[in-house]
């Protein structure tokens, strides 16, 4: 029997050395795409031989500052935080960048933020059969839900508590997105 080394972070599946490798000899920046249970994270990194360099950072924490009250880690809010990155990144006079998952799966979330990105006016490859629909993105699915639930009085305080105690109107969600984005739009990133 013969011991075949292999490096601990294939060993953690965290790195996939042949996309890792693709990206460094390509010498362009690239976006990553975290989400976890409560947050979303999004970064802007430039590839270098001895560390990557961190040139942006969005998370869903930073909702809040442009009046966000709705579920942090939905496709709305991944959709805000990628907006967000996107206008970071143009008030850093950077206008393109590729998606990088590493060993992470590309889901619909992700495809959200990637969305969101684009929309901020970032040149991203992406194809849009992979992309949800803005009805979707703006949470109208919600409203139309909280609609439907408006007479069970008990399942609907149930399903929308948090937007409840957050001051939001669940029919209004739609809405209360259009307003954030515009608020993100009107903010000053430099």
């Amino acid at each position: 029997m013969s011991y075949i080394k292999t490096l601990k972070r294939i060993r953690n599946n965290k790195t996939n050395y042949r996309k890792r490798k693709a990206i460094l000899i390509s010498k362009r920046n690239f976006v990553t795409i975290r989400v976890s249970n409560q947050n979303i994270h999004c970064q802007l990194i430039q590839p270098a031989m001895k560390g990557d360099l961190v040139l942006a950072y969005a998370s869903s924490k930073e909702l809040a500052k442009y009046g966000w009250k709705g579920s942090l880690n939905n496709l709305s809010a991944c959709f805000l935080v990628g907006f967000i990155l996107g206008k970071k990144m143009l008030s850093k006079k950077i206008d393109s960048a590729i998606l990088y998952v590493g060993k992470a799966s590309f889901t619909s979330k992700v495809a959200s933020c990637l969305k969101g990105i684009a929309a901020a006016g970032i040149t991203i490859p992406l194809s849009e059969e992979s992309l949800p629909s803005d009805d979707r993105i703006k949470g109208t699915h919600i409203s139309q839900y909280a609609t439907s639930l408006r007479e069970d009085k008990v399942h609907y305080q149930k399903q929308f508590s948090r937007l409840i105690s957050n001051n939001i109107n669940p029919e209004d969600y739609s809405k209360h997105f259009e307003e954030t984005k515009v608020q993100v739009s009107n903010s000053n990133f430099n």
